[in-house]
């Protein structure tokens, strides 16, 4: 299918140019020309920046959102408590639950402005504990969301065994999530299988932390998957630095660095907790930092060491982890509000290079984001996906301003209401704010949701 775009104004590689035309083949960029003028047959748009990859998500938990905002006895609230009212939620959620909550969470976040999507996905079994029938189907389903909803999506099936470091038998709660080294493979296998139909759809691999999986098995998975594109949690957790500290000697971060051939196709979720040594390390292996400042942020994680980080010219994106709120302007702001606090300074994260604070944010997360996800991404440029942000150019907080202003205006002060439409891999998916499958996804998800709070404990 073909489509070709004039944009008046639009963020390209190069910085912003006016007069743009894009010709889209395919849900693919295949042509870009600058001081262009329309021509018959073009959609027209104002003013244009590249979708933004969201580089993490657990889909499910957008279903748990507002659910765990209550005081725990003793005020023992951190997230250990928050993993166990998870993993009790879990317990009600069948197959077709999973993926009503994954296709309303997507659609969620093409409004925010997320256009593409890795689905960190650990939930393999059934309610019971066992393997259904095809030992992939909750991850198709995380792909029938994604073909309902239009987002791209990178999958990654995520190996679990244990439930703590040295292979500690896991809980009931973490049941549904482990496999063995055969049925994973199996899963892989099923998923690339189908993905492979799918334009906007990759497959990597995802390693759920070192307190999950034994350093052996991990040492196996990298033999086994030597190209993909592997993500692994890490250092989200004081408690669980300390665990690491007290099983292997080392930190979780300088284990993976020791241990490991971390580079570029590694993404190292949270690395929240980061000695000067790690931050150096983890910047100059290539790999990319999975920032998810709301979820940290909700849950008390800590502040990543954003600034010493970003001096060392570490990569990073931004994910949306728990789902519990998606703003793509938020999710940035976050980031940057927490390293305005930890530093007492403002606009920590831009430079002398980079002035505008917003435009350093955006472009990171661009290029951050498409590197985890393993697919061309994050700009308006030849040979990348169409996906396209176009922002109200006529909301009265953009009004008159120009450059590099518009995205600082736009991530500081305003959230998805300056998202006038989105167009992801080429077809318009998000018009005047708005999903375009918005109500029957709803719907679904408010029979579910409705069903759930009926059977919720008082």
């Amino acid at each position: 299918m073909r489509q070709n775009y004039f944009f008046a104004c639009a963020l390209l590689p190069g910085g912003w140019r006016r007069g743009v035309r894009v010709e889209v083949d395919a849900g693919l960029i295949r042509q870009v020309s600058e001081n262009a003028a329309p021509e018959p047959g073009d959609q027209c748009e104002a003013l244009v920046v590249p979708g933004l990859p969201n580089l993490h998500s657990h889909a499910f938990q957008r279903a748990l959102a507002g659910l765990t905002e209550r005081r725990g006895p003793a005020g023992a609230d951190d997230f250990w408590s928050w993993r166990k009212a998870m993993y009790g939620f879990l317990e009600q959620l069948e197959a077709d639950d999973i993926e009503a909550i994954a296709a309303y969470a997507y659609a969620d976040m093409l409004e925010a402005g997320f256009t593409s999507v890795a689905e960190f996905h650990y939930l393999h079994r059934t309610t019971q504990g066992t393997l259904y029938e095809n030992p992939a189907e909750l991850a198709l389903r995380h792909l029938a969301a994604a073909e309902t909803t239009g987002i791209g999506v990178t999958v990654l099936p995520v190996f679990y065994e244990a439930g703590n470091f040295g292979g500690v038998p896991p809980s009931s709660g973490q049941s549904r999530f482990v496999t063995d080294l055969e049925t994973f493979a199996d899963i892989v296998a099923r998923v690339r299988a189908h993905a492979a139909i799918g334009p906007a759809q990759h497959v990597g691999i995802g390693i759920h932390s070192l307190r999950a999986v034994t350093g052996p098995h991990i040492a196996q998975l990298l033999r086994q998957y030597p190209q993909s594109n592997l993500h692994i949690h890490a250092a989200e957790q004081i408690r669980e630095v300390n665990d690491c500290v007290n099983f292997t000697g080392l930190r979780p971060v300088e284990w993976l660095l020791r241990n490991t051939d971390m580079n570029e196709r590694w993404c190292v979720v949270h690395a929240t907790h980061l000695t000067a040594a790690e931050t150096s390390g983890l910047a100059q292996s290539g790999a990319v930092a999975g920032l998810c400042p709301v979820t940290e942020a909700n849950l008390g994680d800590g502040i990543f060491p954003g600034i010493a980080y970003q001096e060392a010219t570490g990569r990073w994106g931004i994910g949306t982890d728990s789902n519990v709120s998606l703003d793509a302007a938020g999710e940035l702001r976050q980031l940057e509000y927490s390293q305005r606090l930890g530093a007492q300074a403002r606009n920590s994260l831009a430079s002398e290079a980079r002035p505008s604070t917003g435009r350093a944010l955006y472009e990171a997360a661009l290029h951050g984001g498409a590197q985890a996800l393993g697919q061309a991404l994050g700009a308006i440029d030849r040979g990348h996906r169409a996906d396209f942000i176009v922002l109200d150019a006529t909301h009265p907080d953009l009004v008159g301003r120009t450059g590099d202003v518009l995205l600082d205006t736009w991530i500081f002060t305003g959230s998805r209401s300056f998202i006038r439409r989105v167009i992801a891999h080429g077809h318009t998916v998000v018009e005047a704010g708005r999903h375009r499958g918005r109500e029957r996804i709803d719907a679904r998800y408010v029979r579910l949701m409705t069903r759930l709070m009926n059977t919720r404990p008082a």
